[in-house]
């Protein structure tokens, strides 16, 4: 509690110290929450980056945020059957991508195993943002691979003018589910107000193959993932104040979740998480200073994972974050930000299977983003220099764990530019030196961890991890055609990773944290061709992705690293109506280290239809979508269940979703 409050009076400091204190009311100008790769908000960026608007989300959400990004440009997912899902950028994954909401940290235990899902559902989700490479340094090591920022508008960032929301209900027979989620908002140019809430509940997910389940002492065989139904909800208020030049706002969300993890039939997880948002920005400040915005936030998080019912291992986290950011205006022709963020979080786990032990984390870090824009394009730099401390506490109920201190500065450093060849070509490029400071379970874990199907051990001496990275791109647009080709590589010098050891321990094969050589390749493309056009219009949107990773240290591939990928989907629209149909090849993957299964070729072919209905000052949109319409048997090449329950969890068969959202 004492930690809370500190934090609450530092922010509030920093807030006064801003000068945010309205003097003259007014209706304030448009603002737009835009993640690393362009915290200026210009339009170009040299970084690459994906994003997933209001009616992406809509059609193509998913009830995991891993899942929904899947498929992007270099973007795979995690995958731990359909409740616990990560995003996978570039063939990177944990606590090496950044996954953010409204641009601050997400504080969960996510990052550290592949059941514990991410806190996050699209229902309530605004805009989904992806930014891959070297150029999310701003976020520190821990977004080497990219980030992913979660944006809602729980917090008003600009004036309203009277009562707008929507609502949207939703079902689907793959997984039997019934979802609802609405949102109000009411405001004028002082003052607005938002309150949502979202309720999805969903049975075991349907599949090509009849699956054995054991949940009552008996077998039964089922086309259904066992163990795979889930039930969640969540809601939110805020509320926020305006005058001429900034704003302050408050809000306070709450996510609670039930669902099962799949590797085991009788094996549930109950999750909990609330969250404490304070932010403002006060803009057209006098000097060298343009604007200064300022964000904080306190989430208590827990989940306990049941036994047949029974309540057994409870894993807890409460975190802290601040984040301040000051745009200066132009110095000899460069415009940029200049940050400070600090984080704080406790952990603890108590219970049999608790592998990672107390522990306390503090960290403090300084950032610099700047922009030279020229007349052949853009230049870009940043640098960040972090302090991190990471503190392990042991545990009273076991004494396996280590008790010590390890102290890091991991320091960042990137450039990248962009080159305009023509009005239509442009190249652009982006390089990196990181360091990322090793997590409390990669220095402190020993014990089981059924996730993984493994005796993790940590090593209290591992260094900074350390990598180099370079990405090259070209893009081309002309009216509603465009295309985009990004080869990147990373090069780790100490790549810290879980790696057999050959003991057994408790039954279990010991696997311990270690530093290696690692290499990272691999090309992302994709784009758009007008076919048709005149009273409707037809597109043929395409994409492909491959990365290779290897361990340098031992020449094996290194493991979950999604194959070539290659898709295609025709998109027609003729006025209120749009259609799509898409089709996505995963090649076999049999580049796999020993001890992990290799997966065969397969093809996902899906469909949808939307219409956008208008009725006086209300807006339906209905679709209906059909995912896996070949009903395809196929296994994640990136899940761990793939070499750890293999047959367990192969992918969702043949659904069909229907849905209205109406907005008004």
């Amino acid at each position: 509690m004492k930690t809370y409050q500190s934090f609450f009076l530092l922010a509030c400091a920093s807030l006064f110290a801003m000068g945010i204190v309205p003097t003259a009311w007014g209706q304030t100008s448009s603002t737009e929450i835009v993640i690393t790769g362009n915290p200026l908000g210009r339009e170009q960026t040299t970084a690459p980056a994906s994003a997933m608007g209001r009616s992406d989300l809509l059609e193509r959400g998913q009830s995991t945020v891993g899942e929904t990004l899947n498929g992007l440009p270099g973007v795979s997912s995690t995958y731990f059957g359909p409740n616990a899902s990560r995003p996978i950028i570039r063939g990177l994954d944990g606590d090496r991508i950044r996954v953010l909401n409204n641009s601050a940290a997400s504080a969960d235990v996510s990052a550290l195993s592949y059941d514990h899902a991410v806190p996050l559902d699209v229902l309530s989700t605004e805009r989904i943002e992806v930014l891959r490479g070297s150029a999310a340094l701003q976020y520190g090591g821990s977004a080497v691979g990219g980030v992913v920022n979660v944006i809602d508008n729980r917090i008003p960032r600009e004036a309203l003018s009277g009562v707008s929301g929507k609502a949207q209900l939703q079902a689907g027979t793959g997984n039997d589910e019934r979802s609802a989620a609405g949102l109000v908002e009411a405001g004028n140019e002082r003052w607005a107000v938002h309150v949502d809430g979202f309720d999805r509940r969903a049975g075991d997910v349907r599949v090509p193959v009849s699956l054995a389940c054991d949940q009552t002492g008996e077998t039964r065989y089922a086309r259904r993932i066992c163990n795979s139904a889930s039930q969640s909800q969540g809601g939110a208020i805020g509320a926020s104040t305006f005058w001429a030049d900034g704003y302050l706002g408050a809000s306070v969300n709450s996510y609670q979740s039930d669902y099962g993890t799949v590797a085991e039939d009788r094996v549930t997880i109950g999750m909990k998480t609330t969250r404490y948002a304070l932010e403002g920005q006060v803009r057209h400040l006098p000097g060298v200073w343009d604007s200064v915005k300022a964000r904080v936030s306190h989430t208590d998080y827990q989940h306990t994972e049941f036994d047949g019912g029974k309540p057994g291992t409870v894993f807890a986290s409460q975190a802290q974050d601040l984040r301040v950011e000051a745009r200066h205006r132009m110095l000899a022709g460069w415009q940029g930000v200049l940050g400070a963020q600090v984080e704080s979080s406790r952990f603890s786990a108590v219970g049999d299977e608790a592998f990672a032990p107390f522990s306390r984390t503090r960290s403090q870090a300084l950032f610099v983003h700047e922009e030279l824009p020229t007349a052949w394009g853009q230049v870009n730099a940043g640098v960040r220099w972090e302090s991190v401390q990471v503190q392990s506490l042991g545990n009273p109920a076991l004494a396996r764990f280590e008790v010590g201190t390890r102290d890091f500065t991991p320091l960042s450093l990137a450039a990248g530019a962009a080159y305009k060849l023509t009005s239509a070509w442009a190249l652009t490029g982006n390089a990196a030196m990181s360091q990322r400071a090793p997590k409390d379970y990669e220095l402190f874990a020993n014990g089981p961890h059924l996730a993984t199907h493994a005796w993790e051990v940590g090593n209290s001496s591992l260094g900074l991890e350390k990598s180099n990275s370079l990405d090259l791109g070209l893009d081309w647009k002309s009216g509603p055609q465009r295309m985009t080709v990004t080869a990147f590589a990373s090069q780790f010098a100490h790549y810290i990773g879980l790696m057999n050891t050959g003991e057994m321990r408790e039954g279990l094969p010991v696997q311990g944290y270690e530093g290696v050589k690692a290499r990272f390749q691999g090309l992302e493309v994709n784009g758009r061709q007008r076919l048709w056009h005149g009273p409707s219009t037809l597109d043929l949107d395409w994409r492909a992705d491959t990365v290779r990773a290897t361990n340098s240290s031992t020449g094996e591939p290194l493991p979950r690293i999604a194959p070539l990928r290659l898709g295609s989907t025709l998109a027609y629209a003729q006025g209120p109506w749009s259609a799509k149909l898409g089709a996505d090849w995963h090649a076999a993957q049999h580049r796999v280290p020993t001890g992990s299964v290799a997966t065969g070729a397969y093809t996902l072919v899906n469909a949808s239809v939307s219409y956008r209905q208008k009725l006086d000052a209300t807006v339906l949109h209905w679709f209906v979508r059909l995912d896996n319409l070949t009903d395809q048997l196929a296994y994640s090449a990136t899940s761990i269940l793939t070499s750890t329950a293999f047959g367990k969890s192969p992918l969702p068969g043949r659904s069909l979703k229907l849905g209205v959202q109406a907005s008004f």
